[in-house]
């Protein structure tokens, strides 16, 4: 079964958040409110624990996860990033994004695109990701919270407790998130290239 933290939205507390993160250390899949919809996340470089994400959510090894970075320098570790796409990004995080960008030899090569060698990253504009993220001391891998048969993120904490409380072992209770999810857009070749179209205003990229 797993545990149910109720986490203020604006001022999380502490202990929670260290408790949540060693969950996450100990291999735990957890439900993170974002500034988008709800999103399941697990240690970046835990095999076992990204393999139970991908069966959760029903998707396999073509579906690109999304690193979930503390901020603009995280990104530019995990990712190849020009003077072009770091001012695109600036302006743009933190925010409802998500970006795909060629990855380093930081990201473990079988969580980047397997042809293209790109990742998803993002930069939550959320208190409660941010802190978890800053307690880790590391990006998370994320995916947005749809379950297999759904077509619909889930955004309130006690629907993801019905569907979800016998798979995963935390459940973040942050309050409503949006229905929406992030905006996925292709920084990796000569121009930007809306992937989808979600919360986050494509105009800035001249989308």
């Amino acid at each position: 079964m797993s545990q149910f933290f109720q986490i203020h939205p604006d001022n999380p507390q502490l202990r929670l958040i260290r408790q949540a993160a060693q969950i996450i250390q100990s291999g735990g899949i957890v439900a993170l409110p974002t500034d988008a919809c709800y999103a399941l996340v697990a240690r970046l470089d835990d095999k076992n624990a990204v393999d139970r994400l991908r069966r959760i959510r029903g998707i396999d090894d073509k579906h690109h996860l999304t690193l979930l970075c503390r901020d603009l320098s995280e990104i530019a570790q995990y990712s190849r990033v020009d003077n072009r796409q770091y001012r695109l990004l600036k302006a743009a995080t933190p925010g409802a994004y998500t970006f795909i960008l060629e990855a380093t030899k930081e990201v473990p090569r079988r969580l980047s695109h397997p042809s293209r060698k790109t990742i998803g990253l993002r930069v939550p504009d959320n208190a409660i990701a941010q802190a978890l993220l800053e307690e880790l001391g590391e990006p998370l891998l994320g995916t947005t919270l749809i379950l297999p048969d759904g077509e619909h993120p889930l955004s309130d904490p006690e629907e993801i407790r019905d569907g979800l409380e016998k798979v995963i072992d935390l459940i973040i209770d942050g309050g409503a998130c949006q229905l929406e999810p992030t905006t996925i857009i292709d920084l990796s070749g000569s121009e930007p290239i809306l992937v989808r179209q979600g919360l986050g205003d494509a105009a800035p990229f001249g989308l």
